[in-house]
């Protein structure tokens, strides 16, 4: 069984929409997909709708915009109740940030000599409920500025770059009570991905799990061999669930195929476990994996 619990359509930032995540993964011989947008469950009904027509199973998931300790942390919330509240309003006040931004980077990029508006913006990101920084590279591509999203973030977007600007994200800490409080499961994306060893030590990670996180996701492209054997490692120590996950974002992101990597069935059905436990212990109406 080949499991792929991390992927984005075009409500976020990938260029393909759910539909054709969905239809994508079964041709890619995936029995399993996680559809994780970015701050928003939007695509949900459509990935649905695919699933069952294809007959992959489906888990449906948002991968939320967090910070520790000032640094950016994603969050994969796994079939959480998206009209909990408190979760909605907190994940309105992330997509306000990521909207709001949009502008103040465009003004960045013109005083940088680099033409692009906000309307450029809006008019590649189409119907995307999150915009990013990913469509503000689309919208530089078009303009002949550079040549791919990644020259873009190295160049302009990245933190530290000239026209970064940052926004509001949940703190990590809260973002994990909220997932759970809506009867989901967490588990910290890519964690070393970003930021290294550093950002997320062994003592850290155990007052995650003491506050709720389900699990981490070890294999990722973005975690070297060294870094995978000892994230696992930490995971067999705190009894965390560990996955394995393209990331997949379509033309997007390079090097990110479907199925890259994957989650063992054994971990997906820890998660599910947690995930039903959570959901009795929250009472709220949740969904459950759609399956064949």
């Amino acid at each position: 069984m080949r499991i792929d619990l991390h992927t984005h359509s075009s409500t976020s930032d990938g260029t393909d929409t759910a539909a054709e995540v969905v239809h994508k993964a079964a041709a890619a011989g995936l029995d399993v997909v996680a559809l994780t947008d970015h701050d928003t469950a939007e695509s949900w009904d459509e990935a649905v709708a695919a699933a069952l027509a294809t007959g992959i199973t489906l888990v449906r998931g948002i991968e939320i915009s967090t910070k520790h300790a000032d640094l950016s942390v994603h969050l994969l919330a796994y079939l959480p109740d998206p009209t909990y509240a408190p979760l909605a309003e907190g994940l309105d006040r992330v997509l306000a940030g990521r909207n709001a931004r949009v502008p103040a980077i465009c003004a960045r990029l013109a005083d940088l000599g680099v033409g692009v508006t906000a309307e450029d913006v809006r008019r590649l990101s189409g119907d995307a409920a999150a915009t990013g920084r990913p469509h503000v590279a689309d919208a530089m591509i078009a303009a002949g500025a550079v040549r791919t999203r990644e020259e873009a973030f190295a160049h302009y977007l990245n933190p530290g770059r000239p026209a970064y600007v940052h926004r509001y994200a949940l703190p990590l800490t809260e973002a994990i009570g909220l997932v759970r409080a809506a009867g989901g499961v967490s588990v910290v994306a890519h964690p070393w991905g970003r930021h290294g060893a550093s950002s997320l030590p062994v003592d850290v990670i155990a007052g995650l799990r003491d506050l709720g996180l389900a699990g981490l996701e070890v294999d990722h492209q973005d975690h070297d061999a060294r870094a995978r054997e000892q994230l696992r490692g930490i995971a067999r120590e705190l009894d965390l669930v560990v996955t394995g996950s393209s990331d997949y974002h379509g033309t997007g992101k390079v090097g990110h195929d479907l199925g890259c990597n994957t989650t063992a069935p054994g971990e997906l059905e820890r998660l599910l476990d947690l995930a039903a436990a959570a959901a009795r212990e929250s009472g709220r109406p949740t969904p459950e994996a759609v399956r064949p």
